[in-house]
């Protein structure tokens, strides 16, 4: 073969190699980080999603456990929430507590200041409705709070910590968990084998596995491009905002993270625990509980990827 051959085959396998690599890069989801932990930095990190809702919005935060749990405080949150005109919203819990009727989760709801900066909406007062689930191994169905109905686009709003049973709570729990009914609850807990009773479980994989499947069929029915999704990297103890009194954490604060993938962001929220000073107790936590096979299952039946790219907003 002619050098002027050689060299233009080897120019044409530069070049796909090139677009190969671009595409690749381009099907990597993006997240965003900053450790600006305040309004100003939630407010950076939801403006890189360049993301903006097309009609009612419902923001699904955790409004947490009295007397002392980590939520999401309404100094943080609510400018952002102010900005969109969103709307608060949760369902009622599946276990004791002050947050299983609906008086009571609305008084706190007032008492930890989610009143004061926004509509709140507790989406299973009027009763649930059923969202189907494709090719569920777990679920055939999701079972929400019958108002989910009533908004086009959804801001998951995420404090990312240790959970006593899934091992870390954070977009997909809050999703899973908190857009689920009390009759949902226990379904995604029991791995879809029934609708009432205690949520303790048996087969830790399996309702491991329920979570990923439910938020395909939140993730369905809204259609993705109506979903985004926050995680704030405060106050990382091992215990939920279910736990009205949490331990206190090991690890100091980190940061903000936003997609529109769900389990890139809890995949990246994952890694930089893996990172920080202090984390024996949290990981411990999670790897207890397989905490991590939530983000293998939800990659395995395509909720999103567990590779991303990580976007530093800080430099």
């Amino acid at each position: 073969m002619k050098k002027g051959c050689i060299l233009l085959l080897l120019v044409l396998i530069l070049s796909f190699s090139l677009k190969t690599a671009a595409l690749a890069d381009e099907q990597v989801p993006a997240v965003y980080f900053t450790s600006d932990i305040s309004p100003d930095g939630l407010q950076k990190v939801y403006d890189a999603l360049d993301w903006m809702p097309s009609g009612r919005l419902a923001v699904k935060v955790s409004t947490g456990e009295p007397p002392a749990s980590n939520y999401l405080r309404a100094e943080l949150i609510g400018p952002l929430v102010q900005a969109l005109d969103g709307t608060i919203v949760e369902c009622n819990t599946a276990y004791g507590g002050s947050r299983s009727s609906s008086a009571m989760h609305r008084q706190v709801a007032e008492d930890h200041g989610f009143t004061s900066f926004a509509e709140f909406d507790l989406m299973d007062e009027e009763g649930e409705v059923q969202w189907p689930v494709t090719d569920g191994q777990r679920l055939e169905h999701a079972i929400v709070g019958s108002h989910a109905e009533n908004y086009s686009d959804f801001l998951v709003l995420s404090h990312f910590k240790g959970h006593a049973m899934a091992g870390f709570g954070g977009a997909i729990k809050n999703v899973a968990i908190g857009m689920s009914s009390p009759a949902g609850k226990v379904y995604v807990h029991s791995a879809g084998t029934r609708t009432s009773g205690s949520i303790m479980h048996h087969n830790q994989d399996a309702w491991l596995e329920a979570m990923a499947e439910m938020v395909t069929a939140v993730r369905d029915h809204a259609g993705p491009e109506h979903i985004v999704y926050i995680n704030v990297m405060n106050r990382l103890s091992v215990d939920c905002d279910c736990d009205g009194r949490p331990a206190e954490p090991d690890i100091h604060d980190i940061g903000i993270l936003a997609s529109g993938d769900p389990v890139a962001l809890d995949q990246a929220c994952i890694d930089l625990v893996w990172q920080a000073e202090g984390n024996a107790s949290l990981i411990r936590r999670i790897e207890s509980r397989n905490g991590l096979h939530t983000l293998e299952y939800a990659e395995k039946i395509g909720l999103g990827s567990r590779s991303y790219t990580l976007i530093n907003l800080d430099e």
